[in-house]
């Protein structure tokens, strides 16, 4: 696999995992009835913000992959990076819909995707002058 396509395999399944946080956001509106913002309904809250909190670092995450696989990043870490990037989401969103306030999954998954984030920048900096 090259790094273009595990670029490529991060970005689907991120995206499956946003398509399923927004579906999740649009099943809970439809049951409630509450077609605006979230109506101080606790678990519409959670799934708005696990949905937004995913939108928020799927992109960015994924802008600094595909720039790391054009500047020629070798796949393996394409593959570790998205990794994290993935699995942190997955962790965090877990964690918000299943629990209010700090849980396991929510740790784990910041701690994951920040990992990525900082990694991927410093990579990107590191690319920019060779």
């Amino acid at each position: 696999m090259t790094a273009m396509q595990a670029v490529a395999l991060y970005a689907g399944l991120n995206t499956l995992l946003l398509l399923g946080l927004a579906l999740n956001v649009s099943r809970i509106r439809r049951r409630e009835k509450i077609s605006l913002g979230t109506g101080s309904h606790t678990l519409l809250e959670r799934a708005v913000r696990a949905h937004a909190n995913g939108i928020e670092n799927v992109a960015l995450g994924l802008v600094c992959l595909w720039l790391l696989a054009t500047l020629g990043l070798e796949p393996i870490w394409v593959h570790v990076l998205g990794f994290a990037l993935t699995f942190g989401r997955v962790f965090y969103s877990y964690g918000l819909l299943t629990k209010p306030g700090p849980s396991f999954g929510r740790i784990t998954g910041t701690g994951l995707t920040w990992a990525m984030l900082l990694a991927s920048a410093l990579l990107l900096i590191a690319r920019a002058f060779t």
